[in-house]
């Protein structure tokens, strides 16, 4: 069994998706199938085809959310002593050397990355780059535009 780390914000967000889709989305899904059973012939039904494909997405993200909450690993980075280190769940700054460029990251799982919060996934080429590193090291990491160096401002155990 894959353990999927999370943060306890990630993991609350999966149960809230899951239960929108359990108690909302999944009744609307089949009123929709009983109202295109009642227009006939389902062969050339669009709107009942539609709706089961709708059907199959929606209970597939249900297993999906089950299966990884059955699997969590939820780490609440606030209650582990910061000692500076960069572990999963921490809040790092970053000062690009070349450009003097400041930027901020917090390292969470897969399901909760989005580089518009600057939020970035665990498996992503900068984390694993930063995972185990300490403050005022300074790291290379290999991006698709090439090697960045950075130095390690601050981490923060938020």
């Amino acid at each position: 069994m894959n353990q999927y780390p999370m943060t306890i914000q990630g993991a609350e967000a999966l149960r809230e998706e899951l239960n929108y889709l359990k108690t909302i989305k999944r009744p609307e899904i089949v009123a929709a199938i009983a109202e295109a059973r009642e227009h006939g012939d389902l062969k050339e039904n669009a709107e009942y085809h539609a709706a089961r494909e709708e059907q199959g997405f929606c209970e597939g993200r249900i297993q999906e959310i089950e299966a990884k909450l059955s699997n969590a690993q939820i780490i609440d980075v606030a209650k582990i002593p910061n000692t500076g280190k960069v572990i999963f769940g921490v809040t790092v700054t970053l000062l690009n050397i070349d450009t003097d460029e400041e930027v901020t990251y917090q390292i969470v799982g897969d399901d909760e990355a989005d580089i518009k919060q600057n939020r970035i996934s665990v498996n992503s080429p900068i984390a694993r780059g930063l995972i185990g590193k300490t403050v005022d090291s300074e790291v290379e990491i290999k991006t698709p535009g090439g090697v960045v160096e950075y130095e390690i401002i601050a981490v923060e155990h938020i």
